[in-house]
């Protein structure tokens, strides 16, 4: 599969996700206590993501 979450750990010891497509990472959460947490994020982003809307903050 080209494009994956990834759960690690950051130097602060909190629970960070990344979203990686072609080995190349589009994104990073903020940090989590708990791999909970960051799974629930992953979750949150699959099921609200699709619907997500686009604010070009380019156009005037």
């Amino acid at each position: 599969m080209a494009h994956k979450f990834e759960i690690h750990k950051d130097k602060a010891g909190e629970f960070r996700v990344r979203f990686a497509y072609n080995s190349e990472t589009i994104f990073s959460t903020e940090g989590y206590t708990s791999k909970a947490s960051a799974k629930s994020a992953i979750e949150s982003i699959k099921k609200n993501g699709p619907d997500a809307e686009i604010d070009d903050t380019t156009v005037a």
